[in-house]
């Protein structure tokens, strides 16, 4: 009985540690509220980009979503579920309704981002991926997600569509590296470009 309540106590911890869903609603409100042309399609790749870099660095995912190898790129399949047909009490209080149909569907945050759940290394990087993203529109974020040996590529080609992508791909994956840095430094260099020459 002693095991059973220990065992017990372990699983309550783990979910007031890690507090997925909290960050997960919280990232999706963070995101539609400091990117433009915030729509499901990029949410989706914005979410991909932050689990899968926060993994390469700390080898935790921030959100515990699982995303699977669809034609189209890596899709958090539950999420994206959710978002289309049946969103939840705590999601359909955070969000506003998707339009129905197959065009952009722009994500409407109804509260504020709400930081408490995240830490410092997280906050930073949703702000990062914010800052590198902001007028990128979904397609021009394709390129980024479909680069060859990548998490998903690897994962279309070795096991097929629909497969769940392994964490573990992103430890010797330049996806979050190479190119987040240098789309980083070309951001920071084109909004210096602005400052001094006015442009923009």
């Amino acid at each position: 009985m002693e095991f059973d309540f220990l065992t017990m106590e372990a699983d309550n911890i783990d979910m007031i540690v890690t507090h997925h869903r909290e960050k997960l609603i919280n990232a999706i409100i963070y995101f539609a509220s400091h990117t433009k042309y915030c729509g499901k399609t990029k949410l989706l790749k914005l979410l991909y980009f932050l689990d899968f870099s926060h993994f390469k660095q700390t080898g935790k995912s921030v959100t515990g979503l699982d995303y699977f190898a669809w034609q189209m790129g890596p899709v958090p399949k539950e999420l994206f579920e959710e978002l289309t047909d049946n969103m939840q009490p705590d999601m359909s209080a955070s969000i506003h309704d998707l339009p129905a149909g197959e065009g952009f569907q722009q994500i409407w945050p109804k509260k504020k981002f709400d930081g408490q759940y995240f830490s410092k290394k997280e906050i930073k990087l949703l702000k990062d991926l914010a800052f590198i993203f902001e007028d990128a529109k979904a397609d021009a974020m394709v390129e980024s997600t479909h680069l060859k040996n990548e998490p998903w590529d690897r994962t279309l080609k070795e096991k097929g569509e629909f497969k769940k992508i392994d964490y573990m791909l992103a430890i010797d994956s330049d996806i979050v590296s190479m190119p987040y840095d240098e789309a980083k430094e070309r951001r920071q260099e084109r909004s210096e470009m602005y400052k001094i020459f006015g442009a923009g």
